[in-house]
Order: C-alpha cells, then structure tokens, then sequence
C-alpha cells in the first residue's frame, strides 16, 4: 500500500488536532468523572471506527480489514497499560486533577515512540526474512509471560529509568501543582509530576515493542500500523478513567491477551512458510471471541463484586513487570 505524503501529512493533522482539542478542553486540570471519560471514550472509539471506513471507501474492504484488526490487537492490548497506570499513580499518590495531564503528554510520547518502532520493525521484516521467525518467538514468549508471570512486578520508583532521571536531574520530592518543573534557589528542578510522567512513558517502551510486534503481524503497511496504533492510543486517557474503578473485575483478561500475543506470533511465523499469511476474517474473528470469552469470564467469575475500595492499588496483582 503506496501513500503518499500529503496523506501521512492529513493523517498527521487529524491526530494533532484531536490532540490539540483534547488538551483545550481539560486545561482547567479538573477532576475526570465516569459519565465525561465514557462520553470521550465513545468519541475516540467512533473516530477509529470511522477511519476505517474511509479506509474501506478509499482502499477496500481488505485493507480496512487489516486496519481493524491492528486497532482491535492495541485496544485490547491499551487496557493491560491502565492496569500498570492504575500502579504507577497509586504509588506515588498522583493528584486525580493531574493524571489527565501526565497521561496526555504520555500519550504524545507514545505517538512518537510507536512511529519509530513501526518503520524500523517494519524495514526489517520487508529485508530480512528471517526477522519474522525473531519477532514471532519474542511474542508467543511474551505471550507466555503475561500469562504465567503477570503477578511479578517492580515498584515504579525502582524503575532502572526513573532511578536514572532522579541521579542525573535535580528532583523535589513533592508536587507543585501541575507543574513539571520549579525553581529552587534560582535552580530548575524536576517535580514528582515529572518523575511520575517518566515512569509512564519507560513503561511504554515494553507496551510499545509487543503491540507494534502484534500489529506488523498482520501488516508491514507503516500507514496502517501507525494509524491503527494512533488511533487506539488517543482513547487511551478516557479508557483509564472509565475503567481505573473496574479492574479488579478484569482477573482473567491477561489470559486473553496472551492468547492474542502468541496467535500474532505464530501468525508472523507462518507467514514465511509455505501456509503464507492467514485471512484477515480469521484473524479478526480471533481477535473478537478471544477479547470477548477473556472479559466476560472475568465478569462472572467477580460477579457481585465492586471496582474495590479507592485506598487499594487497583489490578495491582495483574500489571505486568515495570523492570
């Protein structure tokens, strides 16, 4: 799929003009309730649906397909990001008025992050077959962990990332409101908002590897990739406030995602033997029931229970390894 750049250029703007809304919007730093965070949720949702459709319109039903499939894989995959969020902002007892702000520009990270990941795994798999043997191993591994290991995880502050920003980078160990960054004795310093941001953004690094992984498993389209992984991650501040009071419910959603890592492994390893790539129906057929069977045996497996109590660390027993 040859685009040019005045759509990579277009794509661009629509994000950053979302972006650019979504910050206008919140720069009061008031306090997310569920009923503004499920309202927004629908938004982006129906914006990453709607750009499929322009896909299916401009490209066909294949490639819209492909797109679908990729933004279903970072969505599901977005969640197993709130439940380390969850952590990380208990931890170090972040303000609810400033995690929208830590989340945004954790987001902004993301974007950039991702884009680079997708053109260099992108670039590796078009020249060097045996690539898709390499990432396919590394996500069935993945897979395995996330399903027999997810109860290991580090402190943030114990982050070999945040533990280098405190050593090299002044820091205050308290907050100034939303601030990032004060000055002390006529000295810039770092705020624990930053510290806090850092930990968010060294986190999506491991986030960014197996989701980008996932996703070129289905398609080395770069457009596609980004665009699928944009548009997953531009709900993924609202998906946090709808679902931070939730996430003791989602006990057994790590087993789905594992499933869907190593069926993205195995799907990038077939597709450099003589079986060839795997039909885009059965991939996102795969992608629905497995979502689907991992959330409602959650459900009924906790029915009854509440989100639990607002002092626990929520989904703790469930993030995965910061370290």
């Amino acid at each position: 799929m040859d685009v040019s750049l005045w759509v990579w250029a277009a794509l661009m703007l629509a994000v950053g003009a979302m972006l650019a809304v979504d910050l206008f919007l919140h720069r009061d730093n008031h306090v997310i309730g569920f009923r503004e965070a499920a309202i927004w949720s629908a938004i982006w949702v129906a914006a990453g649906l709607l750009f499929g459709v322009v896909l299916w319109l401009w490209q066909g039903g294949d490639v819209a397909g492909t797109y679908y499939a990729g933004y279903l894989i970072e969505k599901a995959l977005s969640i197993d990001n709130v439940f380390v969020f969850a952590l990380i902002f208990t931890h170090f007892a972040v303000p609810d008025a400033y995690q929208h702000k830590v989340l945004f520009w954790g987001v902004i990270s993301a974007l950039v992050l991702r884009l680079a990941f997708i053109f260099v795994g992108a670039g590796l798999l078009e020249t060097f077959f045996w690539t898709a043997y390499v990432f396919g191993a590394f996500l069935i591994w993945t897979g395995y962990k996330m399903a027999f290991s997810h109860g290991e995880q580090a402190a943030p502050d114990k982050n070999p990332v945040v533990r280098l920003v405190r050593r090299v980078i002044p820091t205050s160990p308290e907050y100034h409101g939303e601030k990032f960054f004060v000055r002390r004795n006529g000295k810039r310093v770092a705020t624990l908002l930053f510290v806090v941001l850092i930990a968010i953004e060294a986190t999506d690094i491991i986030f960014a590897i197996d989701s980008v992984a996932a996703i070129l498993a289905i398609t080395t389209s770069t457009f596609i990739v980004w665009s699928a992984n944009a548009f997953a991650i531009l709900g993924l501040r609202s998906l946090y406030f709808c679902l931070a009071g939730l996430l003791r419910r989602f006990v057994h959603l790590h087993y789905g995602l594992a499933v869907l890592l190593a069926f993205a492994g195995l799907k990038l390893i077939l597709s450099e033997t003589p079986v060839g790539k795997l039909p885009i129906p059965l991939t996102l057929g795969v992608i629905v029931v497995t979502i689907t069977v991992s959330i409602v045996w959650s459900l009924r497996s906790t029915r009854g229970q509440q989100g639990g109590d607002q002092n626990d660390e929520p989904g703790i027993e469930d993030a995965r390894p910061l370290a």
